[in-house]
């Protein structure tokens, strides 16, 4: 059995009245690529902060065997965290960001570090002013992976990024970074980009987590069905937790359905994350 790096249990963050993070209870086990999805001030960024030591908290936490808040210094001598890979201090010169780098984490590789850089054609005596978006990516993405950290934490790291840049980012992370003694946990608006790498989704609405399952839980639960207009009562009778009606067409979407009583009514697929999470967002009763 994997070992958990990640558990909480009752974890909740409020701001005076405001329900940043609602009692949460969920465990991150080792080797898994988690996807935090939700809208802006979902409490993404707050469950995260609350994970990284720097948000106090209710209830109990654990990552990496640790209380973030009672330990989060030896904490982060195994944490990786990255909030955007294109911001970099515009003044400094590449080597002089990976010499602070080294007084900041003790498990930092200067020279690997500088190797990939050097290898992608960047100077290391450049200002990052000079460097474009995807050289100041690859910049980022040298320090993140010369960190030998067991746990990554992303939170919207590519923002800005063109697609080609988005994509490099993340095969890098999967190949040079993940194996089954690590996990990595993202949060993004590119869902249906990071769709095929997480095997784990954690969907947050108004600080409340409405779903928190594995890939293949997802896929076993919750299917589509774009009904005909002869099919549609038969479906609103099988109790769909979402419809969407668009040219003449009608979706629904079905948790914990039987697969062989949808298929009659009409083309019956699998839910991506993106449409799932639409689906999970509706305010409740609609």
């Amino acid at each position: 059995m994997s070992e958990i790096l990640v558990k909480a249990s009752n974890l909740s963050k409020r701001y005076g009245a405001k329900v940043a993070l609602a009692p949460t209870t969920l465990e991150i086990p080792a080797g898994r690529i988690v996807g935090v999805i939700g809208a802006n001030g979902a409490g993404k960024s707050t469950l995260l902060n609350c994970m990284l030591g720097m948000s106090e908290y209710d209830g109990d936490l654990s990552v990496l065997g640790l209380n973030p808040m009672v330990r989060r210094a030896e904490l982060m001598k195994d944490v990786c965290f990255i909030a955007d890979v294109a911001t970099l201090p515009k003044w400094a010169r590449v080597n002089e960001v990976l010499d602070w780098v080294v007084g900041m984490h003790p498990k930092f590789d200067r020279g690997k570090a500088a190797d990939r850089i050097e290898k992608a054609s960047i100077p290391l005596n450049g200002k990052i002013r000079t460097l474009s978006k995807g050289m100041t990516v690859q910049v980022h993405l040298a320090i993140a992976l010369a960190i030998d950290a067991r746990l990554l934490v992303l939170d919207e790291p590519t923002l800005g990024l063109d697609i080609v840049n988005r994509r490099a980012f993340y095969d890098a992370i999967i190949e040079e970074f993940f194996d089954e003694s690590r996990s990595v946990i993202i949060t993004t608006h590119h869902v249906d980009e990071v769709e095929p790498m997480l095997s784990h989704a954690i969907f947050i609405r108004e600080g409340r987590v409405t779903l928190d399952a594995s890939m293949e839980d997802i896929q076993r639960r919750f299917f589509a069905v774009d009904a005909t207009e002869e099919a549609r009562p038969a479906a609103e009778a099988l109790g769909p937790i979402y419809k969407r009606s668009l040219l003449g067409r009608t979706t629904y979407v079905f948790d914990t359905a039987d697969p062989e009583r949808l298929a009659p009514l009409g083309e019956l697929r699998r839910v991506g994350l993106s449409d799932l999470f639409v689906a999970l967002a509706q305010p409740e009763g609609e």
